[in-house]
């Protein structure tokens, strides 16, 4: 019997269950996928937002503004790679500036710090390379660029680290209310625990009415991105906003904590809460409104098109609270953007919620958080001779785009939350990221994991369970 189950390992699920595991409760995390950071997490934007954006008075406001302000300290803790930026939202007409203002006040009303409009020569003086055309902008420098699934890794091998318990390949399928405790069958698994957190992203609305009335219903929004190469990381030094719609905060220009250059997303409906198909007509609406912004940006030099799902619903605010009508059963729901800026405080103010509910939390006296081994790219020459002497596999260069060696996918493997398909060593060390997409190192990669589990190679997944990449050998006289 578990205190707690948490469903769902995102970067919310995630976090919350590495908050509860600093004190003295058994807890049991749940996700569906093979490794955990395998949604929206692992497919954002990656910006820790200022705050500015969200209504006054909302959850999402208060929400954003902490979590924004506790990020920074989390990834320097955890060794997850942060970098305080700050971000332009633009405006090229009056009608623009307008919302400029809005938002600046707003951003005043929600405690953001160090808010200020900018006139057109400010801003092109902070980003020469914008559209000579710009009439000014907001200027949020407490924004931030993170690792999102670096984070969401670390905050559940912590979690695993301190106590908690994972079920991987573990997709929920029924929750019984058993009077005084929940019986929930998850795959092969039947978990019992007294308190649910259902943090399971695009799925929420499902795991809810597993267990309590129907109250909420996720619209998913589909929002489709280009990876450039790291050749135009450097076109912009901020994160570039365009003024926000009801869609959404627009298509934005960011750099990434790797180097790279993200351009992005759309927002547009969903057909399913898992759709993450790139379309032609979604990248093409990302170019205009891209090179609207920065002509310089060269789309041609993309490494990668991918496709995100946020959990959006018809309410404009996160729904973190406790059931009206399931006892000890705390949705943790529709964390659409600033999701990621706010989970932080999103995994304090769940635990705060169980606690008004009647789950007891006595501080453990020792709590330990997991800080993530350092890549071998990111060590001074004293750390690379270190590293050599514990371990001469870090000689050994796997991915040459992002210099990742041996040594850094044994450490991996050695976590707490091993990898278990080529794209799980990918979010763990960045074998993979590079230009050529694991063009040189994937085989490689696939190669080390099926040595290290002692399984056939093609036992080995690309990412999620079922997506093997050899089916079989091919015999001669077999191909046509």
């Amino acid at each position: 019997m578990f205190d707690v189950a948490v469903i769902g390992c995102g970067v919310v699920g995630s976090g919350i269950a590495c908050e509860l595991s600093r004190f003295r409760l058994s807890v049991a995390m749940v996700e569906k996928e093979n490794d955990v950071a395998c949604g929206t997490t692992k497919a954002n934007s990656a910006i820790v937002h200022a705050g500015y954006d969200p209504e006054p008075g909302t959850k999402m406001a208060r929400l954003n503004v902490e979590g924004s302000r506790m990020m920074e300290d989390l990834c320097r803790r955890l060794n997850v790679r942060y970098k305080r930026i700050g971000s332009l939202v633009l405006a090229f007409r009056e009608s623009e500036m307008e919302c400029v203002r809005a938002l600046y006040g707003r951003g005043l009303q929600n405690g953001v710090e160090g808010l200020r409009i900018l006139a057109k020569e400010e801003t092109l003086k902070l980003e020469p390379g914008l559209n000579p055309e710009v009439a000014g902008a907001l200027y949020a420098p407490s924004a931030a660029i993170v690792d999102p699934w670096g984070l969401a890794i670390a905050l559940a091998q912590t979690a695993v680290l301190n106590g908690a318990e994972l079920y991987l390949n573990s997709p929920v399928e029924s929750i019984e209310e058993a009077g005084g405790f929940y019986r929930i069958r998850a795959g092969k698994n039947n978990i019992e625990a007294k308190y649910v957190v259902n943090a399971a992203g695009t799925h929420a609305d499902e795991i809810n009415n597993l267990a309590a009335k129907p109250f909420f219903k996720i619209l998913p929004v589909k929002g489709e991105y280009y990876l450039l190469d790291k050749n135009q990381g450097g076109v912009v030094s901020h994160t570039i906003f365009h003024t926000p719609t009801a869609a959404g905060k627009g298509v934005l220009i960011s750099p990434t904590v790797q180097g790279n250059l993200i351009v992005g997303p759309t927002a547009d409906p969903a057909s399913g809460p898992d759709d993450t198909a790139v379309t032609a007509e979604g990248l093409q609406k990302i170019a205009r409104e891209a090179l609207r912004c920065d002509a310089s940006v060269n789309l041609r030099e993309s490494i990668r098109n991918f496709a995100g799902v946020r959990a959006a619903t018809e309410r404009d605010d996160f729904i973190l609270e406790a059931s009206p009508d399931a006892p000890r059963f705390v949705n943790a729901a529709a964390i659409k953007s600033p999701g990621l800026s706010a989970s932080p405080a999103i995994a304090k103010e769940a635990r705060k919620i169980l606690e008004g509910i009647g789950l007891r939390c006595e501080e453990k006296e020792r709590f330990t958080e997991y800080r993530r081994p350092p890549l071998f790219k990111d060590m001074t020459d004293g750390e690379r001779r270190i590293a050599f002497g514990r371990d001469p596999l870090y000689g050994r260069v796997v991915c040459r785009c992002e210099t990742v060696t041996q040594g850094d996918i044994r450490a991996a493997l050695r976590g707490p939350i091993p990898p278990v398909s080529v794209d799980g060593v990918k979010r763990r060390c960045g074998a993979g990221m590079g230009r050529c997409q694991g063009g040189f190192c994937g085989p490689r990669v696939h190669e080390l994991l099926s040595r290290a589990y002692r399984v056939p190679m093609e036992r080995i997944m690309q990412d999620k369970t079922g997506s093997y990449i050899l089916t079989g050998e091919t015999k001669a006289g077999d191909a046509t």
